[in-house]
């Protein structure tokens, strides 16, 4: 009788654990606006070098006489130096979701180690990593970022480093403390009885359960990027030329926006598109993160 009783017991249906945040997220309406507008520049960066356009270093003489629109020309303008506006646009959209995408993914990999250590030991080494990252955060960090650049060197590889310096500190502090409240849970404490090492414990069993805000801060920090480029170039500091780089496109027809304001409003609408579209994408992530 009792083994009959176990038999029905075990084969009862265990609940079905629901489906992961990507792939509920076509449920966010919020979160798919945000994902087109990302996905429209994603394409346009694929799409450019096979467009029947000029190359972004291309010159017409005849267009500085007249940079306005033209259909049978340039069809967003030219710069003061004859330049193809949508050409530019569209290079420089694909710089930025090259460099972007892989400076925050940098400053990842460095502050989710040291925030995860933080926060599953504590004592001394919480306290010692969350000083250094304290010193960091004190800087402004558009300061930080234009101290950085300028010492440096303008440059893509200094422009990352400088995203890696100025994101890290922040990025450990958000996972120290999304670690010090998962390592309270019973399964950690499970894991313990396991007997299994501390790192299996911190990127195995506790990162994945902090994947949401994870997902949510980097989509966010991934606009902060955008935008940074986006201002170093305006100031001077950004992509070195020829190389096209919104803010500095920006920064080009500060010398023309009285005649010609289509020259600042087209890259000024690319970056506040892209950056939306990324806010958008993580709140998106946070509604479903919350239904969890």
């Amino acid at each position: 009788m009792n083994s009959s009783i176990d038999a029905v017991t075990n084969t009862e249906p265990q609940p079905k654990k629901p489906p992961g945040i990507i792939r509920r997220l076509p449920t966010s309406t919020v979160g798919m606006i945000g994902l087109g507008l990302i996905m429209f520049w994603v394409v346009m960066a694929v799409l450019v070098p096979f467009l029947p356009l000029p190359t972004y270093s291309e010159m017409n003489i005849d267009a500085i006489a007249d940079p306005t629109p033209s259909w049978s020309g340039h069809l967003l303008g030219a710069d003061r130096q004859g330049r193809d506006v949508l050409t530019r646009l569209l290079w420089g959209g694909q710089t930025v979701l090259l460099v972007a995408p892989f400076a925050t993914l940098c400053a990842y990999l460095i502050g989710v180690p040291l925030g995860l250590v933080a926060g599953y030991y504590g004592g001394k080494i919480d306290m010692i990593l969350s000083r250094i990252a304290d010193i960091i955060l004190s800087f402004p960090i558009l300061v930080l970022y234009v101290l950085l650049v300028t010492v440096l060197g303008a440059s893509i590889f200094n422009i990352i480093v400088a995203v890696i310096l100025a994101s890290s500190p922040a990025i450990s502090r958000i996972v120290r403390g999304l670690t010090m409240e998962q390592r309270t849970h019973d399964y950690v404490a499970a894991a313990s009885l396991r007997r299994e090492n501390a790192a299996y414990i911190m990127f195995i069993e506790i990162l994945p359960n902090c994947r949401g805000p994870l997902i949510t801060d980097f989509c966010l920090r991934l606009g902060y990027t955008i935008i940074t480029i986006g201002v170093l170039g305006f100031l001077g500091l950004g992509l070195p030329p020829p190389t096209p780089d919104w803010g500095s496109m920006v920064k080009d027809a500060t010398t023309m926006i009285s005649t010609f304001p289509h020259m600042a409003l087209i890259p000024s609408l690319a970056i506040t598109s892209l950056v939306l579209g990324f806010n958008m994408l993580a709140d998106g992530i946070r509604e479903l993160s919350l239904k969890d």
